[in-house]
């Protein structure tokens, strides 16, 4: 299945789900997790069934018959063994009458709503692994017997047994990203957009070691780690050990569930324990080769003395008010994840931008933190990156380990213009762009293979051709395959338009995928070529400690990469200028004659 079809389905799930969120009388809140879990089981059925498959490959056959496979084999596959009344094929072919269908649960008590059973079903799960006890949903009691049926019936979308496990994981971020706007106030949930993870994994390139998340929310940087070292031929459960503190337990359970749905591992500590503020909760200063966060942002009235009392604070308090109180922890987390790191450890973290050049006792703290050669990488990030706020912010990187001859540099990148938008209220950047930057760290750091490397990617997908002459090419294509849609469509009969354009719309789409991919490979290599880094004006910059102590410890990448060029685009300025007063004038007209209109017919409605 391709990228648009599975977008497609990932939309009509969600609509149909929604929609019957709508008819019921359920808040968001009371729908996200039991739905979420649903998808969870879905998941879970269908890895189930694939390592089933290959378990029986070999399997030893005794008196003629094949043995049957019990909990043990999966979990020698790092697999979740579901019992047979846990197996979605079961649930959504029960019989619409629960209570006459005599359901009994293993201590006998009868079953008499679909509810019931499926409750009964995430609890068998949960006996299967210790990561799962207590945090599946078991609210299926408030759903009637009809919407839960419906619901079944909507995961059991044949199309997701063509995709496979890793897609059916996607579609449930997916939803957990969709519920972002409506639950996202509740609680304080919170959901970094998988962009900004990717690009902070994509940096620090875990591999193996310990990796915590002291600000964990529904676990994204966990999936995404563990997706970067899958990739690399490696199993992030057995390279990598994932820590977690997430203060709202309704947070820590979507990590478990979100972890559990791409099978990985780990430790998540919720509720009070886990307030970073005031504990420690896996013993872990000093001890971590990755830190990654997305912290909430410009928190105030943390407890200055408790705060102090419990560590991890290598550069000191930041500001505290008369109440005895920090007025805004962003650099207690920004303390935080350095004091995590063992001698080699790298971090990366989302914050928001005004801690780049906060003043006071914040700003000794960056200049003590400056100071230390350890800041590695600081990224501008434009508005709209969230699914519910629309504030700008930055990627902070830090490397305990860094090279020697970039010790007192950092490399600054600004990236508040360079995004794919989604839609009016969402930006994003592609996987090109995540890679594009990524290239720009790569060189800074002196890995040229890299770049190369992501060269004859682009070359792969393109051809062998001067990158120039391939988006020439590509711009040129499109506009023949929109004049033949044009002529096509015009000359076909009526019934037949809607087809033809169709069928053009879906080479035009793809035309375009290929085009957005040549201008990302121009706009990578008119800047470095064939792998040398310079500064970029506008874009990137190495600065040095001399001139970072000259910026009065600013650590704003606005600050030192200064504005691109700006290109002339042949228009003559007094010309436009004359067009844009005679629409001005014509607007004007136009709304003078609706206002006439308007006040014409209140007057015969004699209003």
């Amino acid at each position: 299945m391709d990228n648009k079809s599975i977008k497609k389905l990932e939309a009509d799930l969600w609509e149909s789900a929604d929609l019957l969120r709508a008819g019921s009388k359920l808040t968001s809140q009371q729908y996200c997790m039991p739905v979420l879990g649903l998808l969870f089981l879905r998941y879970a059925y269908s890895r189930f069934k694939k390592v089933e498959e290959e378990i029986l490959k070999d399997r030893p056959v005794r008196n003629g018959r094949v043995m049957p496979v019990e909990a043990s084999d999966f979990a020698e596959k790092s697999a979740l063994y579901l019992p047979k009344e846990a197996q979605y094929s079961y649930l959504v072919n029960l019989p619409e009458d629960i209570k006459a269908a005599n359901i009994v649960a293993e201590n006998g008590q009868q079953m008499n709503s679909l509810g019931e059973v499926v409750n009964h079903a995430m609890e068998l799960v949960e006996a299967q692994s210790e990561q799962l006890a207590g945090v599946l949903p078991k609210e299926y009691t408030n759903f009637t017997d009809d919407l839960l049926a419906e619901l079944l019936r909507i995961f059991n979308n044949n199309a997701l047994d063509d995709v496979g496990g890793d897609v059916i994981g996607r579609i449930y971020e997916y939803f957990l990203s969709k519920f972002a706007p409506a639950v996202a106030s509740d609680d304080g949930v919170f959901f970094t957009p998988k962009s900004l993870v990717k690009m902070i994994v994509n940096i620090l390139e875990p591999t193996s070691g310990v990796l915590a998340d002291i600000a964990c929310g529904s676990g994204g940087m966990f999936v995404q780690s563990g997706d970067f070292v899958n990739s690399k031929g490696m199993s992030a459960n057995k390279t990598m050990t994932f820590y977690g503190q997430e203060k709202v337990e309704y947070n820590a359970q979507l990590c478990l569930m979100n972890m559990a749905v791409h099978g990985l591992t780990g430790v998540i500590k919720s509720g009070n324990e886990a307030n970073t503020f005031y504990n420690d909760a896996h013993n872990l200063a000093g001890c971590c080769d990755y830190v990654m966060a997305n912290p909430p942002f410009n928190v105030d009235k943390v407890k200055a003395e408790a705060a102090q009392n419990a560590g991890r604070l290598p550069f000191g308090l930041p500001s505290v008010n008369k109440a005895n109180e920090v007025g805004n922890a962003n650099y207690l987390w920004i303390s935080y994840f350095y004091a995590y790191l063992n001698e080699t450890g790298r971090a990366g973290f989302v914050m928001a931008s005004s801690a780049t050049d906060s003043q006071g006792k914040d700003k000794d703290i960056r200049e003590k933190l400056i100071k230390t050669g350890h800041v590695d990488v600081m990224i501008s990030v434009g508005n709209n990156f969230f699914y519910t706020k629309s504030l700008p912010c930055s990627l902070w990187f830090f490397d305990k380990g860094k090279a020697e001859d970039l010790k007192d540099k950092v490399l600054f990148i600004d990236a508040r213009n360079y995004y794919t938008v989604v839609d009016r209220t969402l930006n994003e950047w592609s996987d090109w762009q995540l890679k594009n930057m990524n290239a720009i760290v790569w060189l800074y750091r002196g890995e040229k293979d890299k770049y190369q490397q992501l060269i004859e990617e682009y070359h792969s997908v393109l051809g062998d051709r001067d990158f120039d002459e391939i988006l020439h090419a590509q711009e040129e294509r499109i506009k023949e395959l929109r004049s033949e849609a044009k002529s096509a469509v015009d000359s076909a009969v009526k019934k037949d338009k809607k087809k033809i354009q169709a069928e053009f719309d879906e080479q035009i789409a793809e035309q375009e995928e290929h085009l957005m991919i040549a201008q990302e490979a121009v706009w990578l290599y008119s800047k470095f070529g064939e792998g040398e880094y310079q500064d970029i004006s506008g874009l990137c910059k190495i600065a040095d400690r001399s001139e970072i102590e000259d910026k009065g410890w600013s650590l704003t990448p606005g600050a030192y990469v200064g504005v691109a060029p700006v290109e002339d685009d042949g228009v003559d300025f007094h010309e436009r200028m004359a067009e844009i007063h005679d629409e001005l004038l014509k607007l004007q007209e136009e709304s003078n004659r609706l206002m006439d209109t308007i006040s014409r017919n209140m007057k015969e409605m004699r209003i």
